[in-house]
């Protein structure tokens, strides 16, 4: 017997995905951005900083949905 999707939940978990996603890997990138101009790195390696930063924030969104879709039951 095949289960049905809950829709409602699968749009909780892209909602708060989306929410929690755009605040990480904002909060990732501003934060290399400021560690790059506070020790004044240069554009290259600020840049460079910038970007590892926001792999992990992209770690971090992909790790929280993980443990959303755990938690939520996505079908009924």
């Amino acid at each position: 017997m095949a289960k049905r999707l809950n829709m409602r939940n699968l749009l909780t978990i892209v909602s708060v995905t989306v929410l929690v996603g755009v605040e990480l890997i904002g909060a990732a990138i501003a934060a290399g951005w400021a560690v790059g101009g506070l020790l004044d790195l240069g554009r290259t390696v600020t840049l460079a900083l910038m970007a590892v930063c926001c792999v992990l924030g992209v770690l971090g969104t992909v790790n929280f949905s993980r443990n959303a879709m755990k938690i939520e039951h996505l079908h009924d």
